[in-house]
């Protein structure tokens, strides 16, 4: 069952019409997390997020669906959640299964985009409960961090002149 949710989830991340699309860049840097993700500006858009200061054997990459509940030019709210799982376990236990699953999560958060020159630039705040894989403990994490959304440049719309009336 696992494996058939990893791959199901490798697909939806990297199938063709996702390559193509708008995607986004972020990291948290207290979290130490870097998170790419698909088109945040589309309704439904998912998320993965790799540790950048851990020992292999504990390396963990969540894989987190993401829907936009409100989105706006400056500020964009949304809700996910998704699972945490580890590849490369196996390095510190032979007999763990080929993809660990370590825990779930829900987040909640916002991206708020400060600078009206560019919008493609975004704070992003988060909460973020997450429980291990047993249910035996959890913690609440907190996530801040900047992103940024990739995509075409908007073409402006070209400026007519109108005579003036003499």
């Amino acid at each position: 069952m696992k494996r058939i949710i990893l791959v199901l989830t490798l697909l939806l991340f990297f199938s063709p019409e996702k390559v193509k699309a708008q995607a986004s860049v972020g990291y948290y840097p207290w979290s130490s997390l870097l998170s790419i993700s698909t088109n945040p500006e589309k309704a439904v858009w998912l998320d993965a997020r790799f540790q950048t200061n851990s020992l292999f054997s504990s390396l963990s990459v969540d894989i987190l669906p993401m829907v936009n509940l409100k989105r706006g030019e400056v500020v964009q709210w949304y809700l996910g959640g998704g699972l945490r799982i580890n590849p490369l376990y196996r390095i510190a236990d032979a007999d763990a299964d080929l993809i660990t699953i370590d825990g779930y999560s829900v987040n909640v958060g916002v991206r708020i985009a400060p600078l009206p020159q560019n919008r493609r630039i975004k704070l992003v705040l988060e909460l973020n409960p997450y429980v291990k894989d047993d249910f035996a403990s959890g913690v609440l994490k907190s996530h801040f961090g900047l992103a940024y959304v990739f995509g075409k440049k908007k073409k402006e719309a070209p400026v007519t002149e109108t005579p003036a009336n003499p």
